[in-house]
Formats: structure tokens, sequence, C-alpha cells
């Protein structure tokens, strides 16, 4: 069984902590992992730096470039999680963008992601009917489960199918802008939550985009699965050293 599903079958609520490889400074990939794990995290996804992030804010764009400027690339960041799996027994998900990975070979890219014990693979830019009809197969051969994202504006019948063809869990984007930090959902994000939760999907939803709080985290964990923290777990990387990452951890849960 996936980590993700094992992950999902034994947690109610589910933190999951976003940040960009390569940041604060490029050796750092391995030491952020352990002190999320240490720190009662369920889940991490890595971002893998593109110097184009569509879906991404100004705080996790800068973030990115600083990772490029650093010298982070993708097979950079495979060196650095040859040995991941010895030390982080909770799921680690890749997100990034397509260009990068069809640069380096969707093929390779995924056996590479297969080989340091990656879970699954969030794509903004890799809509469902393209990986279905030219990719399925490469990800399932390496055991890897696509994960897609869905947003206020995408309609049920829309959602319907992304949630008979995903695995894992489902990406419940909070809002139409790109990432970054809210201090507290609005009534109209609230209902669509709701609306989400009502429909009954097989898969498991965590709220993204805006989530930057206990407040918040709460008040996604009432209305989905859990939620993803990516602009202020960055922010707080900024401002302060790894050896406080259980500090931020704790906050968030209310601790």
């Amino acid at each position: 069984m996936n980590r993700i599903d094992k992950t999902f079958k034994k947690s109610k609520k589910i933190l999951s902590i976003y940040f960009s490889a390569g940041y604060p400074r490029i050796g750092d990939t391995m030491s952020i992992l352990k002190r999320l794990q240490e720190s009662g995290v369920d889940m991490i996804e890595i971002g893998m730096p593109f110097s184009d992030p569509l879906a991404d804010g100004p705080v996790i764009q800068k973030s990115s470039n600083i990772a490029l400027k650093n010298g982070m690339t993708s097979m950079n960041l495979f060196k650095q999680l040859e040995r991941a799996r010895e030390e982080i027994k909770i799921p680690l998900i890749i997100m990034g963008y397509f260009n990068p990975i069809m640069q380096f070979g969707v093929e390779k890219f995924c056996e590479k992601c297969s080989q340091v014990g990656i879970d699954g693979l969030i794509i903004p830019d890799l809509p469902l009917e393209i990986y279905q009809k030219s990719y399925q197969s490469i990800f399932k051969k390496n055991g890897l489960y696509k994960i897609f994202l869905i947003t206020p504006q995408t309609s049920g019948e829309r959602i319907n199918l992304i949630d008979s063809a995903s695995n894992g869990f489902i990406y419940m984007v909070s809002s139409s802008s790109v990432t970054g930090t809210r201090e507290r959902f609005e009534d109209d994000q609230i209902n669509y939550f709701k609306r989400i939760k009502k429909m009954r999907l097989k898969n498991p939803t965590l709220v993204g985009f805006g989530v930057s709080n206990s407040k918040t985290f709460k008040l996604a964990c009432e209305n989905s699965n859990g939620a993803i923290i990516g602009s202020a777990f960055i922010k707080f990387l900024e401002q302060n050293d790894l050896n406080k990452i259980n500090y931020f951890v704790s906050k968030i849960k209310g601790k």
C-alpha cells in the first residue's frame, strides 16, 4: 500500500508542509525533511524550483528563484534524496511544473522518483486528459500517484471525473488566486469546502492555498481531511533557524 493511503487511514487531520528544495540553502533539504518528520508532520511536499511557476504567489516564487540561484536542479534533488528513505518514513510528494519534467524525460523522472521513494507528484499544468492518454501507465509502473487539483470554479461533473481518476487525495485549492498566506477564509470559501464535503468523494481531500495558522488549519480540517501549508512555512524559514521548525508546527496544530 502506498504511504499516502496508509497516512489517510491512520489520521483524520493531516498536516502536509510544502517547501522549495534548495531553499534557504541548497544543502538544507534533508535537514528540513528530518525536522518536519520529528515535529509530527504527516506528509511533505517538496517543491521543485521552476523559473515560471504559474500557480505560486510571491513568497514561493521568491524561494524558488533563490533555490535556482543556489544551484538546485532536478538531478541535484534526486541526489539529495538518494538515502532519504533510511530516515524519512512519512509520504513524500514532489510538486513541480511539467516543463522541467519533460526536459528531464518523463519516464526517466518517474523512475528516479521511484528509486528515491517519492510517493506522488503534483503537476498543476498537466491536465487529466493528457496524463491519462500519455503518462498514466508510466506513473503506475513506478508506483506514483498523480495528485490533481480542483478549485471553487471546477464543475461538479469535472470534480467527479477527477475523483474517479485519482489516487491518494485531491488537492482542494481554496481560491482561484495564486498561493499565499491569509488570516482567515471567506464565507464563499467555507461554502465551497462544505459543498465538496457533501459530494462524498471516494478520495480524501486536502485544502491548500491560504492555510497559514491554527485557525485556518482547524477550519480546513472541519471540512476536509486536512491542509497543506506552504507560503507561511517558507516565510518562517526566511526568518528562523531550522531548529525552530518544531515551534512552527506546534503553533499550527494549536499545541
